[in-house]
């Protein structure tokens, strides 16, 4: 595993890199962006801003969502794919949210995961988002990239790379930490045919230092 002071750099550069860390969800209400993390799965973020203005425009409230028909919302989100299910949950949620917590977006892992549609990943993004507090979203991106940068041990669980940063990355750090780990995986550690040449982490990076790429 990595040092302390090895982890240090590697949020020290990608601050450099990426000072915002913003998401890359669009959204005013606490409860949309729960409703855009649901339909970003196996969808990009860039296709669900493109899908949810109109959608939160016909349904302008979480009443209206509650009250809404899901084949009506599935008509809305339907080039997110997996439309159905995610309808469904959607509307599901709202009731949810209304009918136990009052209408707002509550701020426990334990809250967000009785949600429907709502898993770990969810759940820490709206913690670090909203509630701005220790959080670890352990998407695609951020499970790659610190398996090959020595941060984790290479485990594709998701649950095993969130403990594992727990123990490295300092928890003021996670929430922007993470989103760092989206960007920077779009723009330079791809899935497929990394810019490990050149790469400001190569320094930092086992699999670049494993390759020589990082010496190049």
């Amino acid at each position: 595993m990595k040092s302390k002071a090895s982890v240090n750099r590697i949020i020290e550069t990608l601050k450099g890199i990426y000072p915002d860390a913003l998401c890359s969800l669009q959204y005013e209400k606490d409860y949309e962006l729960l409703f855009a993390v649901r339909l970003s799965a196996q969808c990009t973020d860039e296709r669900v801003n493109k899908v949810t203005p109109a959608l939160y425009e016909h349904f302008p409230t979480l009443e209206s969502f509650a009250q809404a028909d899901p084949k009506e919302v599935g008509e809305y989100i339907h080039s997110c794919g997996f439309y159905n299910g995610k309808a469904r949950d959607i509307v599901s949620c709202a009731q949810q949210l209304i009918d136990r917590y009052d209408g707002k977006v509550p701020g426990t892992m334990e809250e967000l995961t009785s949600l429907a549609g709502v898993g770990r990943k969810t759940a820490n993004l709206i913690l670090g988002d909203i509630f701005h507090r220790e959080a670890y979203v352990c998407d695609t991106h951020c499970i790659r990239i610190t398996g090959r940068l020595g941060i984790t041990d290479g485990s594709k669980d998701p649950i095993q790379v969130e403990r594992q940063l727990r123990k490295s990355i300092p928890p003021k750090e996670s929430s922007d930490f993470c989103h760092r780990m989206v960007l920077f995986g779009r723009d330079t550690c791809t899935a497929r045919s990394p810019k490990c040449s050149g790469c400001p982490l190569a320094p930092e990076c086992a699999t670049a230092k494993a390759n020589k790429t990082g010496k190049k």
